[in-house]
């Protein structure tokens, strides 16, 4: 068995992408601030790992053009994304432009890192780990301060990701 444990992975990226094409997961923004300016990304790979005490992960691509920024910060913002907000992850998930350059949309914490307004929810940290994992860094963030409007049950929903386009959960896709 071990000697099948230690074969090289015969999973072409191509398979490995289409059988988490039928995966969905939630959407989040994750923002930092650089010695450059605000720098932000769109992600579907934020999970929460531990709730004592609460940390959050997620993974940065290689190929993501705020990939860098978040990677070599000490805090991010994380900000999980309601229905309501898919223009913003779309923004943030669009290469070659000013993510920020809507100055209404987002706000500086007394911390230093921009924040988006609208988000229902966000979860500031700081960076307590990194873990290179193939061509994406896996990061482990400790919250330190969290908001979550009061109202969160009660709005649209939450953004979720899935075979490549945004979509919405609402009650009716509830199945028991």
């Amino acid at each position: 068995m071990s000697e099948e444990l230690n074969q090289a992975p015969t999973v072409s990226p191509e398979v490995y992408k289409a059988a988490f094409r039928n995966h969905p997961a939630g959407v989040a923004v994750i923002t930092t601030q650089t010695p450059n300016g605000p720098a932000g990304l769109t992600a579907s790979s934020v999970f929460s790992a531990s709730a004592t005490p609460p940390i959050v992960v997620f993974s940065i691509s290689a190929h993501s053009s705020s990939g860098p920024a978040i990677n070599a910060s000490e805090s991010v913002v994380v900000h999980l994304m309601g229905a309501d907000q898919v223009d913003i992850a779309k923004t943030f998930a669009t290469s070659n432009i000013d993510r920020f350059a809507d100055t209404s949309m987002w706000r500086t914490l007394p911390t230093g890192e921009p924040c988006i307004i609208a988000a229902p929810v966000w979860l500031r940290g700081r960076i307590i780990s990194r873990m290179p994992a193939g061509e994406a860094v896996i990061v482990g963030v400790e919250i330190l301060e969290a908001s979550v409007q009061d109202d969160v049950m009660e709005g649209p929903g939450p953004l979720v990701y899935h075979n490549r386009a945004f979509h919405q959960l609402t009650e009716d896709s509830k199945l028991t």
